[in-house]
């Protein structure tokens, strides 16, 4: 594949608009792949000077957000004639992504990222709009020419979700880790401004407030977890108030119950987060849905070691008592994860050399397993095939 070759990449997240996994994915990605082939992307939202930013229609104010995303994917599709491939990233772009392989007869490849047959907890935030995006997702897959599978669990539940798909056009690409970006730090004026005491041991959680997340599994646990240390919540974006107030409830039963509850209801910029991930002595990933999980890649690449339940595809980044321990989740059985979440993380605290040798080596496997330059190489393979091209990359 030349540098002639131009691609369409369509997602909702681009920086600096990044709230989840598929932004901070194609954040990354994407200037890796501009080293090999042309890249036009397509995202929602406000301008910015490296992507092409689409807006709902006017005249749909107020309308379900799904339905509004649908717009979005129609200016999308009216500005990708001029590609040779398009490469789409969750369900709001999917619908961006097979239109333009019809319309102008070019190949579709989507990035799983995520399952919406998965998280049917999603119909709480989107309403009918739920039906919409399955709607959507369903489509878009079974007609890709490639999907990606983030993991090798994704690969899994995708082919399982959609049977019809064939298994060879289904590939592996996990996701990545910029290790100069997360990495491991001294500095606390950020801890210390948020009112984090660096100097006590401290079990850290990054993330949305989403069903799938699992927060709630990790404040009902830290009623078990030593008293000695800090539970630092970094939890923001609830996906609906219901949901937040939920959580606002449990932080506060917990918090007066033990010392050391900080919770933290805002976005944090990257060095906010390098400070509360090098400073924890463990990372918590209570998960019950996670294709494979970034935040830990995060964590381990600030070398610090995790506790994360054994779902989708963790166990393929964290490795059971090399980089951190892993916690069966049964969704029948939520009380017994939460008290296994609780003892795992008592058995890192109990072993601070142990913690550290588990960072170190989560470092480690951050550094030579998880590139983005590797990431890429992999994408544009897959670009190839579906382009039916044999040109070197």
């Amino acid at each position: 594949m030349s540098r002639a070759v131009r691609i369409g990449l369509m997602t909702r997240e681009y920086p600096p608009d990044v709230y989840g996994g598929a932004g901070v994915h194609v954040g990354f990605l994407v200037p890796r792949l501009r080293e090999m082939i042309e890249v036009d992307v397509h995202c929602f939202g406000e301008p910015r000077a490296e992507a092409q930013a689409h807006r709902p229609d006017s005249g749909l104010a107020g309308a379900n957000a799904a339905l509004q995303a649908l717009s979005v994917d129609l200016s999308m599709t009216q500005a990708a004639g001029s590609v040779d491939l398009v490469h789409s990233h969750t369900w709001y772009a999917n619908l961006a992504g097979q239109l333009s392989a019809l319309l102008y007869g070019i190949p579709h490849v989507v990035t799983a990222h995520s399952l919406e047959p998965r998280r049917p907890w999603k119909a709480e935030q989107l309403g009918g709009g739920y039906r919409l995006s399955s709607w959507v997702e369903r489509n878009a897959y079974e007609s890709a020419d490639a999907v990606i599978a983030v993991s090798d669990a994704m690969r899994t539940d995708v082919l399982d979700c959609y049977p019809s798909l064939a298994p060879d056009r289904v590939h592996v690409v996990r996701n990545g880790i910029d290790t100069d970006t997360y990495h491991p730090v001294t500095e606390t004026d950020a801890l210390r401004a948020m009112g984090v005491d660096p100097d006590r041991p401290t079990v850290a959680f990054v993330g949305r407030i989403t069903r799938q997340k699992g927060v709630a599994h990790l404040v009902a646990a830290a009623h078990h977890i030593d008293p000695a240390a800090q539970i630092v919540l970094c939890a923001g974006a609830p996906d609906t108030p219901e949901i937040g107030a939920e959580i606002e409830r449990a932080v506060a039963e917990l918090a007066a119950v033990r010392p050391g509850v900080v919770w933290i209801q805002r976005m944090l910029e990257p060095a906010e987060v390098r400070q509360v991930l090098s400073h924890a002595t463990v990372f918590v990933c209570p998960s019950v849905y996670e294709p494979l999980g970034i935040v830990n890649l995060e964590a381990m690449a600030c070398g610090t070691s995790v506790v994360a339940s054994d779902v989708g595809g963790i166990p393929e980044v964290v490795d059971h008592e090399r980089t951190g321990l892993l916690v069966h989740f049964d969704e029948n059985d939520t009380e017994t994860f939460q008290r296994g979440l609780a003892d795992a993380v008592n058995t890192v605290l109990a072993d601070p050399d142990r913690a550290t040798a588990m960072g170190r080596a989560g470092r480690q496997r951050a550094v030579t397993e998880f590139t983005w330059a590797g990431v890429a190489e992999q994408t544009v393979r897959v670009y190839r095939a579906a382009l039916g091209r044999s040109d070197g990359a």
